[in-house]
């Protein structure tokens, strides 16, 4: 008999995708997984229905992508950075799913380091239905804003690799879930720049060559 699809309504009928957005916590000492429901969901596993595990959550990686995320797996567990990513995983009826891992490290009352913690952003639907009531409610605000969201986004497109389209849907989660403005999350994004570690030498004399040169790459022809 075939597995109930979790994902559908009442009458049998799937509801167009979502964007969903669930946490996790992987825990050094015992090696241990835990997820939210929308993990779960992710996966295509009722929540609760399975324990979830190193091995489990590396058998749900595209197949492409499963070496490239086991070794930030072991990295993690070895010296202790967030497991952080974007990449593939492959859900229980075999739908492919773009995620971005975002996690920062977790620490203890002591201050030690005990694991990590953070989301998975499922970025291949679109924002849902109370989103899209959050973003419509906010879009003057948005528009006033917009030089410090677009520098924000492009803040996130470059650190994750993603799209433009994609680095707003983080932007807007954040929103969502702290219930802070997004113009306010943008432009904390721009100046929380400042904190990072300076670019290594070589990269902002590959940055300058590019600078100084790119009028040699632009198209010379002229806008239609």
């Amino acid at each position: 008999m075939p597995e109930p699809d979790i994902n559908a309504d009442r009458d049998g009928a799937r509801p167009a995708p979502a964007a969903l957005v669930g946490a996790f916590t992987l825990w050094f000492a015992q090696r241990r997984w835990e997820w939210s429901p929308p993990v779960y969901r992710m996966h295509g596993y009722a929540p609760g229905a399975v324990e979830p595990t190193t091995e489990l959550v590396l058998s749900h990686k595209h197949p492409d992508d499963r070496d490239h995320v086991a070794e930030l797996i072991a990295r993690t567990l070895r010296d202790g950075e967030p497991f952080s990513s974007r990449h593939r995983i492959i859900d229980t009826a075999g739908t492919e799913h773009a995620v971005m891992v975002v996690a920062d490290r977790l620490l203890d009352e002591a201050g030690a380091l005990v694991g990590t913690s953070g989301y998975y952003i499922d970025l291949t639907g679109d924002l849902d239905a109370e989103g899209r009531h959050v973003m419509d409610e906010r879009m003057p605000e948005i528009v006033q804003a917009r030089a410090v969201i677009e520098q924000a986004k492009g803040v996130l497109m470059r650190m994750y690799g993603i799209g433009a389209e994609q680095a707003f849907k983080v932007l807007a989660w954040r929103s969502q879930e702290t219930n802070i403005k997004l113009r306010d999350i943008a432009a904390r994004v721009v100046a929380d720049l400042a904190l990072l570690p300076a670019p290594p030498v070589g990269t902002v004399a590959a940055f300058d060559h590019l600078l100084l040169t790119n009028h040699t790459r632009i198209d010379s022809e002229p806008d239609a």
